[in-house]
């Protein structure tokens, strides 16, 4: 059935008419003579045999799902600059982000050249431009197999993890084939690969890659019949030695505090397999949790999923939203004693397959605030020495990881670079089950068309080739360690005619200031409103 219905497509209309004209032809040519009909022949059978080639090669998989009319789109990429420009434009706001930077994980994932001529392509002079400071006595390059230990004083088997990995994208939302060839890529290159919260899937397993397993509110793959959380399904799966780290998902930047529905029609044997929820229904992931209700609660649920995993470190994962309700997180976590190995704090910038426009608009703290807040807020409660900061949401280059950790980021996460490596070319179609790269969709007939092997490959050397550009601008910066990255080392210009440091832009909070009483207004403020015993502010101080 899955061949017969490749052979439908509508996708493969146009081999099949070249085919057929081919045949036509052939019998005119035997039957009438003539050049015409011999040149004809020629030209369809040269179309027929172009599509069948396609057809099987690895290399380019939207070649694969489209055989001959793909290569009208690179033919147009190659006419001219400017025509390329159109295709690697933004297609929402026309900024060169995905014009750069897919081209970018293109070039070293292929392991093409990633060099430009003429310098840049940004107006100096434009308001927000930003730059690296760099040193006149650089540094020697330094191995860029850049590492860190994840776990505090609770963990017992703490994970040495790079500070690149596969940020969370779920069995459902990508194809079988994107997972393996991500999880794949993960092993290759000696990086982690974040299953998002659609559970962890037999995908996952078949690479031998590290994993970092997500729970959402829908307790995938650990929940029982009601949907509620299974302790003993989660520790099952927790024992998999792929299985790293486990995080609480809390939010994500796309479309935080909202929750999703998969529709019956779209739930497989597979994803309900996966996913432990029945066939013939839709699979629900609720807006919040029921395993908790307040901070103090939600802290005791991360201790005990610590102690299911076997003393593998446990965090989570948020969108900053209500300052007050982290602070009261914090609260809690120095009134209980009790503290996350990790958190990953994710920008509204960040990625999805489907959401509402105004909740990927407008809705959520971008990154780089919402990490400095929660930066600070640890350095704040004398928390920060305990435990792990991971930072997502839009973070594809070098230059956006020395970045985010020079604003207090210890590594960082990336789910469209590797959708990029895998070879997804924004059709922005994930949400229509119809990718023409097979990366975003359960279709058969359409997965089919990525190459697990050339892509795990791809994966693979595009965290490598990045790592390496990373060790290159930590030369140049004069230090020998990502995490020597520091806020003055990077330059914001904030009107054509001042320029900030980020430390400027984004203030320090003393050790303890938190715990002290501070008056700093980005806090003040929101400290006194925030209760370890509830996500519920105390009051509100400054009404209208």
């Amino acid at each position: 059935m899955p061949r017969l219905r490749l052979a439908l497509s509508p996708r493969f209309a146009t081999l099949g008419l070249a085919g057929l004209l081919a045949l036509l032809c052939l019998v005119c040519v035997l039957t009438a003579g003539g050049w015409f009909w011999l040149l004809a022949f020629l030209l369809f059978a040269g179309l027929t045999a172009l599509g069948c080639h396609d057809l099987w090669q690895t290399k380019h998989a939207v070649l694969r799902n489209y055989p001959i009319t793909a290569h009208l789109r690179f033919l147009l990429e190659s006419i001219r600059p400017e025509m390329r420009q159109y295709f690697f434009e933004d297609e929402k706001n026309g900024t060169p982000f995905s014009r750069d930077k897919r081209a970018l994980v293109y070039q070293r994932a292929k392991l093409q050249l990633d060099k430009r001529p003429f310098g840049t392509q940004y107006e100096v002079t434009d308001t927000g431009f930003e730059w690296l400071t760099h040193s006149i006595v650089a540094h020697d390059k330094q191995n860029p197999d850049f590492r860190l230990r994840i776990g505090g004083p609770d963990c017992t088997q703490p994970y040495d993890a790079s500070i690149f990995n596969i940020s969370a994208m779920s069995f459902g939302a990508l194809s079988p084939n994107a997972i393996r060839a991500l999880n794949r890529g993960a092993k290759l290159g000696g990086f982690a690969h974040d299953t998002g919260e659609g559970g962890l899937s037999p995908y996952h397993k078949e690479g031998g890659g590290d994993i970092i397993w997500e729970i959402g509110s829908g307790y995938f793959g650990a929940r029982n019949p009601d949907g509620t959380f299974s302790a003993e399904r989660f520790a099952e799966t927790a024992a998999n030695p792929q299985v790293k780290m486990v995080e609480l998902k809390l939010s994500q930047g796309a479309k935080p505090g909202h929750g999703g529905v998969l529709p019956a029609a779209k739930v497989s044997a597979e994803i309900a397999a996966t996913r432990g929820v029945p066939m013939g229904e839709d699979c629900v992931s609720p807006s919040r949790h029921s395993a908790f209700s307040t901070p103090v609660e939600m802290l005791r649920f991360i201790a005990e999923m610590r102690r299911l995993a076997g003393g593998k470190p446990a965090g989570f994962k948020l969108c900053i939203g209500h300052r007050w309700e982290f602070l009261a997180i914090c609260k809690a976590m120095v009134e209980t004693g009790i503290t996350p190995d990790f958190i990953v704090v994710d920008g509204k910038e960040g990625g999805t397959g489907a959401a509402p426009l105004e909740f990927m608009d407008h809705v959520g703290m971008p990154l780089r605030e919402g990490l400095t807040f929660v930066h600070h807020a640890l350095v704040g409660c004398d928390l920060r020495d305990r435990i792990r900061l991971g930072a997502s949401g839009k973070i594809t280059s070098s230059f956006d990881i020395a970045r985010a950790m020079a604003l207090g980021a210890d590594w960082c996460n990336s789910a469209r670079g590797f959708m990029f490596a895998l070879g997804c070319i924004q059709s922005l179609s994930c949400h229509t089950d119809r990718c023409p790269t097979g990366v975003a969709t359960q279709d058969p007939a359409r997965a089919r068309a990525l190459d697990v092997p050339d892509k795990a490959m791809r994966v693979a050397h595009f965290h490598e080739a990045t790592l390496e550009v990373l060790s290159e601008l930590v030369a140049a910066t004069g230090i020998d360690h990502p995490h020597e990255f520091r806020p003055e080392h990077f330059r914001r210009r904030v009107s054509q005619f001042d320029v900030l440091r980020f430390d400027e832009l984004y203030p320090r909070l003393q050790p303890g200031a938190l715990l002290r009483g501070t008056d700093d207004p980005r806090y003040a403020e929101a400290w006194a409103m925030a209760d370890a015993s509830s996500f519920q502010p105390k009051r509100f101080l400054h009404r209208v």
